[in-house]
């Protein structure tokens, strides 16, 4: 019997971007064609570009499509501010010695849908309405969790909790500052205030510690 356990959602990660620590080398990047750079690594405009044709597409064909971009606000920064999230957690990850397998990510995965008694139709469209991931994307959102979650523990915490995620974000701000973080400008720049991409907030973080159910599923 596999153990559920609480998964961290998005939540969590707007929390590591949200720390005046995370706005680190300016604003430039340093390579043509880059829309960010993340310690040495380019997050390329033809990536970005592609995570918001994604994402689009998807709610274009959702019945809650276009609330969901309404709310979006400017989406480019939106879904940038979260693939320099990725680089920067990746990194923690690795520098304590941590790993994510694809066989938890499926455990991940495979707990969330319990919660919509398999219909996976339902997730997708929970995860797409409430926390703005494709479907392509689904796999790396809940890798994403068992990363928080891995890392939380590993630092003496239980995952979901006040002092597991702070210790997370004390985590990541290390990261970050060792990194350094570049944006390109034509996407904003970062608020030294907030940790972000100008004034932007990720609509689709909610306070939530797993993806919920629909009412009465």
């Amino acid at each position: 019997m596999v153990r559920r356990r609480t998964a961290v959602s998005l939540a969590a990660a707007a929390l590591l971007l949200a720390s005046p620590a995370l706005t680190a080398c300016g604003s430039s990047p340093a390579h043509a064609g880059a829309a960010a750079v993340v310690g040495d690594h380019r997050i390329t405009m033809a990536t970005l570009q592609s995570q918001v044709n994604d994402l689009r597409s998807a709610a274009a064909k959702s019945p809650q499509g276009q609330q969901l971009l309404d709310s979006a606000g400017n989406l480019p920064s939106q879904l940038l501010g979260r693939l320099v999230e990725d680089e920067v957690l990746d990194r923690t990850l690795t520098d304590a010695g941590l790993s994510v397998t694809p066989g938890e990510v499926q455990q991940e995965h495979t707990a969330a849908l319990q919660q919509f008694n398999g219909n996976e139709a339902e997730l997708d469209t929970t995860l797409l309405t409430q926390y703005g991931v494709a479907p392509g994307d689904i796999d790396h959102f809940f890798r994403r969790n068992v990363a928080f979650s891995k890392i939380i523990q590993n630092l003496g915490y239980q995952p979901g909790s006040d002092g597991g995620n702070a210790a997370l974000q004390q985590a990541v701000v290390k990261t970050s500052q060792r990194l350094g973080v570049r944006i390109n400008p034509r996407y904003g720049t970062w608020d030294a205030k907030k940790g972000t991409i100008g004034t932007e907030t990720d609509p689709w973080v909610v306070s939530k510690t797993q993806v919920a159910a629909p009412t009465g599923a």
